[in-house]
């Protein structure tokens, strides 16, 4: 299990920039004043930066603090008794990865990175306070809850009743157009840092099905994948193949490869 052991930089200033991304996603449900962007920025965050494979969140450990991915890529995860992973989310910049630890004192599950990490952690308590005193604020957090329990329940869907092929393409789908709404990255080439093991772990198939199924993909000149970068070639059709409606994500999006 892999640990940082780098000395944390605390965020004491005001510094806009470096929320741009959330507050750009948070703007889309929640219009935040100049006084509550400031506000959130002056909280206690504690900075820091994660190699790949470090553990955010570790099942069974008590919480008290809530993690903003400012750059890189995390996954949420569960394992089962024979050491089975079940990559249950993949969380991208911008975006808290445990703000449901701001109720639950105990972590039921495992979050990891998937490359170099810039995080920004910041007490629970506080978030709960400025929550409190800025109902705009207090509405964009459960908001990214709710969104956040609409996703999972579509990769129960997506995992229990959707074919291989139908799986990988849904989850190729979410991945792009909540990267080009992020504005981390636009379409149609985006960083994807999963590796296939991952991939498999995500849509609940083995490594070789997998495989095959992205071949399958490339043939019919859907997608490329390469260097851990994703290109949709075909956005409509990767879509269709999908079976793809991005109603459950709760905001407006660009589709990739549009104007």
């Amino acid at each position: 299990m892999r640990r940082c052991n780098d000395a944390p930089k605390r965020h004491n200033l005001i510094d806009p920039s470096l929320f741009t991304l959330l507050f750009r996603r948070w703007d889309r449900h929640s219009a935040l004043s100049k006084e509550e962007r400031e506000a959130f920025s002056a909280l206690p965050f504690v900075r820091k930066t994660l190699p790949k494979d470090a553990y955010l969140v570790e099942e069974g450990r008590p919480t008290s603090e809530c993690t903003l991915l400012l750059q890189g890529f995390a996954y949420r995860h569960k394992l089962v008794h024979d050491g089975a992973r079940q990559i249950i989310s993949i969380h991208i910049p911008g975006e808290f990865i445990d703000l449901q630890h701001l109720m639950l004192a105990t972590a039921d599950h495992n979050v990891q990175t998937l490359s170099k990490t810039e995080i920004a952690s910041v007490p629970a308590a506080a978030l709960r306070d400025i929550g409190a005193r800025y109902p705009a604020l207090q509405r964009a957090i459960w908001l990214d809850l709710l969104i956040d329990a609409s996703i999972f329940r579509e990769w129960v869907v997506n995992v229990g009743r959707r074919d291989a092929r139908t799986r990988i393409a849904h989850l190729l789908c979410e991945l792009a157009l909540r990267l080009d709404a992020s504005g981390t990255d636009t379409s149609p080439t985006y960083e994807f840092p999963l590796t296939q093991d991952q991939l498999a772990d995500a849509t609940g198939l083995t490594p070789v099905h997998t495989n095959r199924t992205l071949q399958s993909l490339r043939k019919d000149g859907l997608i490329a994948l390469s260097s851990s970068r994703l290109t949709v070639l075909d956005w409509d059709a990767l879509r269709d193949a999908g079976d793809f409606s991005e109603r459950y994500l709760h905001h407006a999006v660009r589709h990739p490869g549009r104007s």
